[in-house]
């Protein structure tokens, strides 16, 4: 069996840019910088390394591109094979399987790629993994679709076991990619006291971070990671008042959960976000796009949107699927907090590898599958 040739090793705080297929997010959602929080400019700027100028110019055109991109995906059809941000030159490429359909891509404003395998297929290998995702060994970090390579990625850190991954889930071989990382994920669930939200464990204190709060007709809710809402409990915000019991929990699988807020006296859900704007919506930012995240361990940081779709091996059984790669950095204790692009709702912090002193690599459970999962709405401002 054979694979692709290359195997890129990624080091943690230089990871290779990681791009996929576009979600969809009208012009109106992406924000100038002037309707973005004095904290979330400032993290921005400094993790992606622009200024303030710069910063403008790249959310108005990833606000551009975002069109384009869904445009293009209705046109091609079938042989649409995914689209990203360059951003190195901030251009917008769109890949197809059929050559003819070029020149309008290129019509359209965007740089055309011809590529061999259609996204139908990179869907259907990953598929084939993801069956055999409980055979997975704990060196087979994670594995997603890249089309900027026309690949299903798979992250390992042991090259022989992930071959030996991909030939027992008898997914073919071309369109697979493997690629060395230095480290595999982890959940950065962190059972220590502190602030955020914290529940009591038989170990001691349990913490995490709160995502974001929803309602039903009845309750209102603070969604966040469902490894943290499996420690079960009644949850307490940073001033120590209770908030409420776990009502819901997924994990593994899903990782998501939300805890009821019956302290109704004490706690009142809010569209905001800790240092940013009041939340305007959940609609899915594009892959290549700026994303920032928000916990209770480190605060602010700022990356890209790499991957969607991403199936990520946590060890010990624990495999969670359609987690969103980002390259913004997170430690224990920030899992559950927010991903947001600009003022729209984007995820719960799940895991990763690597810390915010090195970088590294995080992914995060998408919001509107939690929401519609238990049937809530998300508050918004």
């Amino acid at each position: 069996m054979s694979y692709r040739p290359v195997l890129r090793t990624m080091c943690v705080g230089a990871m290779a840019l990681l791009l996929g297929i576009a979600g969809t997010l009208p012009a109106s959602a992406e924000p100038d910088d002037a309707d973005l929080p004095p904290s979330m400019v400032a993290a921005m700027q400094r993790d992606l390394g622009i200024t303030p100028e710069q910063l403008r110019s790249r959310l108005s055109l990833e606000g551009a591109h975002l069109l384009v991109a869904e445009q293009l995906r209705t046109l091609l059809g079938i042989t649409f094979s995914g689209s990203w941000i360059d951003r190195k030159s901030g251009e917008l490429f769109v890949g197809t399987t059929d050559s003819s359909q070029t020149v309008r891509i290129r019509a359209l404003g965007a740089q055309a790629v011809v590529q061999r395998v259609p996204d139908s297929e990179l869907r259907r290998v990953q598929a084939k993994l993801d069956r055999a995702a409980g055979e997975a060994a704990p060196t087979v970090g994670a594995w997603y679709i890249d089309p900027a390579a026309n690949a299903v990625v798979v992250a390992t850190t042991s090259v022989p076991e992930a071959e030996t991954f991909v030939g027992d889930a008898d997914a073919d071989a071309d369109p697979v990619e493997i690629r060395s990382t230095a480290e595999v994920p982890r959940l950065f669930a962190d059972l220590v006291g502190g602030d955020a939200i914290t529940v009591p464990t038989s170990g001691g204190t349990g913490r995490c971070s709160i995502g974001f709060s929803a309602r039903s007709a009845n309750a209102t809710y603070v969604i966040t990671a469902g490894h943290c809402t499996d420690l079960g409990g009644t949850w307490s915000g940073n001033n120590g008042a209770t908030i409420g019991p776990v009502t819901s929990s997924n994990f593994p699988t899903d990782d998501f959960g939300a805890i009821q807020v019956t302290n109704t006296a004490g706690w009142t859900g809010t569209s905001r976000v800790t240092g940013s704007s009041s939340m305007l919506g959940s609609t899915e930012a594009a892959i290549g796009a700026s994303v920032c995240r928000s916990g209770s361990t480190t605060g602010y940081h700022c990356g890209t949107l790499q991957a969607r779709n991403a199936t990520v091996n946590y060890g010990g059984g624990d495999i969670v699927y359609g987690l969103t790669r980002t390259n913004a950095c997170a430690e224990p204790g920030d899992s559950g907090g927010s991903f947001v692009a600009g003022r729209q709702a984007q995820g719960l912090t799940s895991g990763g590898s690597g810390d915010c002193t090195s970088g590294g690599t995080t992914y995060f459970q998408p919001i509107n599958e939690a929401l519609s999962s238990y049937g809530l709405t998300l508050v918004t401002g």
